[in-house]
């Protein structure tokens, strides 16, 4: 049997010619391999270990029951269970998400098709579609954005009503058909999409959508949208009009041209000695130039420049239009029929806003902007340019840190008599049984992950009030789990005024230092050993009249000498690495600067014993070899 890797492979070589149809894809469900494969996906994946509706979970799976499903795939009786509903709690809304969670070998088998159908479809889908893609994130749809919707006029947000619960399966399959008319493969996907889910154990028949929680659903959901992508493709190529040289303004052309006139009127009057006509025509020069930092190169609206921008991430899209808003409201209206009539889906009212792109937009959590800044910086050669005019701006809302704040109930907002509020850390009581070292590990990974997240914000710098009321919940956390006070904690954490973090810097610091002299040291006098010991015995023993035989023999020895020596020296330099990049051993008696000075004399005494090393090594090496 193939392994997976060549199965997935092939696939992918062929579904790179659109018109190839791919026929006898169920076969591939009855290599055991394919199964590995698919557990080794799904086994660290967070919540894999939750038990579906048959009660099993995925640490008992062992090849007699992979040979189970291949069997009942292969005489057609494999049925999927229905999913047990779970649900989630939406951000910023008081509605659920329902969560399908499927059966133990539902997973396994949704996995090999799953990964089956990326291989198929993944070369064809669109670049500007970002969700549930190998190598692709929300951070990949926010830089496309950054870097294709510079000076778009508007945005048009895109939000799909209830869109995975309203895929429809008719058009979903008809759509799968065109690249795949295995037959037996197609009724595996039916059998899936009809299976329907458990609900305070209450069977339910779906008749559309594709269940979250499924493995195949996100492959799927990115099947059927990628017709709204290649919708908007060719309105793409419908809408954009740009002429092969885009003119800039008439005021802006005129005051260009003047300028170049009294700078050829500068250089005249330097050439003919005229100071008086100089500064004239100079001041004139700097004038014209300020005025033109003051006009748009180009206008607002352009008939001759019109474009759009398309990014989607899942159900989420957002257009940036280049061009006036009625543009804007006709490709709105174009959507929201393209959605209705060939997918059945609805374009919701509510949320699908037109916005001028001087005002924030939502997007993926992010607020974004069109800047408007006429600041001006130097390009590489010197001259005064508007870079951050036109480009877009990503913001972190203020709200979404606020929000994770009283999420995790680490603060406490305090009101004052005349009506501020301020902001306290407090403990969390639902932590205070965890060892310290879980604490600290949850306190971190809630501040990573935010600030991971947010880190493309222009403002992501707020995120240290964020990061200090989380330190003072930490420390409170403590406090109440060890019955003191904030104040003996923090003391606790920090050695002679200075916090430990700073410590650690110093002594990365002092680690760096130390080891870049300590390199080229070595290697400055390796290098010298080798100048010395290798190439210069060839011409001093020519030049001697020795015979061929021994400048060979001589250079030999020499280089074997010098390869000897560079050997030791590598053995020496690893083990001061290894040392050199060791954690220090931290004492809870003693200062932070013992601790620091006790590394930093080890530190020392390793580089003193390589340099040791080094020249004996060189001392021993000319001994043995005679040099």
């Amino acid at each position: 049997m193939r392994s997976p890797e060549v199965i997935l492979k092939n696939l992918g070589d062929k579904a790179k010619d659109k018109s190839y149809q791919f026929k006898r894809l169920y076969r591939n469900l009855y290599n055991p391999e394919m199964y590995l494969l698919a557990y080794q996906k799904i086994a660290s994946s967070e919540g894999s270990m939750t038990a579906g509706t048959d009660g099993n979970t995925l640490d008992g799976i062992s090849m007699a029951r992979v040979n189970r499903i291949i069997a009942s795939l292969k005489d057609h009786s494999y049925q999927p269970q229905p999913a047990k509903r779970k649900y989630i709690a939406k951000k910023n809304s008081r509605k659920k998400r329902p969560l399908g969670i499927p059966s133990t070998d539902d997973k396994l088998v949704q996995e090999v098709v799953r990964v089956m159908l990326e291989a198929i479809y993944e070369p064809g889908f669109s670049v500007h579609s970002h969700g549930f893609r190998p190598n692709r994130s929300c951070h990949t749809c926010l830089t496309e954005v950054k870097r294709t919707f510079t000076g778009v006029k508007w945005f048009v947000e895109g939000d799909i009503k209830g869109c995975f619960d309203n895929i429809d399966h008719h058009i979903l399959i008809s759509i799968v058909r065109r690249r795949i008319t295995d037959e037996s493969f197609i009724e595996l996907l039916w059998k899936f999409l009809r299976a329907g889910y458990l609900e305070n154990w209450e069977y339910n028949t779906t008749y559309s959508g594709t269940p979250q929680g499924s493995g195949v659903s996100p492959i799927l959901a990115n099947i059927y949208l990628s017709e709204l992508d290649a919708f908007v493709e060719k309105l793409k190529s419908e809408y954009d009009r740009q002429d092969s040289y885009r003119k800039p303004q008439k005021e802006y052309s005129q005051t260009l041209a003047l300028a170049h006139y009294w700078e050829k009127k500068r250089k005249t009057a330097v050439e003919q000695g005229d100071e008086a006509e100089v500064q004239r025509a100079k001041g004139r020069v700097d004038e014209l130039y300020a005025k033109l930092r003051s006009i748009p190169c180009f206008p607002a609206i352009d008939p001759t420049f019109k474009k759009i921008q398309y990014v989607r991430y899942a159900d989420d899209f957002i257009i940036g239009v280049i061009g006036p808003k009625a543009d804007a409201e006709i490709i709105k209206g174009e959507l929201r029929a393209f959605l209705h009539d060939k997918l059945n889906l609805t374009l919701s009212e509510e949320k699908t806003k037109i916005t001028h792109s001087a005002e924030l937009v939502r997007f993926l959590g992010y607020d974004l902007t069109v800047s408007r800044s006429q600041d001006y910086s130097r390009d590489k050669n010197g001259n005064l340019k508007r870079h951050w005019n036109g480009q877009v701006k990503l913001y972190l809302p203020h709200e979404k840190w606020f929000n994770k704040l009283l999420e995790y109930r680490a603060m406490y907002i305090k009101k004052c008599p005349d009506g501020k509020e301020i902001w306290k850390p407090t403990y969390r009581g639902k932590l205070i049984n965890m060892p310290d070292a879980q604490i600290v590990s949850k306190f971190n990974s809630e501040i990573r992950g935010l600030y991971n997240y947010y880190r493309l914000a222009v403002n992501v710098s707020v995120l240290n009030s964020f990061y200090r009321i989380m330190r003072g919940s930490l420390f409170k956390t403590f406090g109440c789990k060890y019955r003191t006070t904030y104040k003996h904690i923090k003391v606790k954490y920090v050695r002679n005024g200075i916090p430990l973090w700073i410590v650690a810097i110093l002594g990365r610091l002092g680690v760096v230092v130390i080891t870049f002299v300590l390199i080229l040291t070595v290697y400055g006098r390796f290098f010298k050993i080798f100048t010395y010991i290798a190439i210069a015995p060839i011409p001093l023993s020519t030049f001697a009249g020795e015979p061929t035989q021994n400048v060979g023999r001589s250079f030999l020895k020499s280089f074997a000498g010098a390869c000897l020596q560079g050997a030791i020296i590598v053995v020496a330099c690893v083990i001061f690495s290894l040392y050199a990049t060791s954690q220090p051993s931290v004492d809870a008696g003693a200062s932070a600067l013992s601790m620091a000075w006790s590394y930093m004399e080890g530190l020392i005494l390793n580089m003193l014993i390589l340099t040791a090393t080094v020249k004996a090594s060189d001392h021993v090496v000319r001994e043995m070899m005679g040099l």
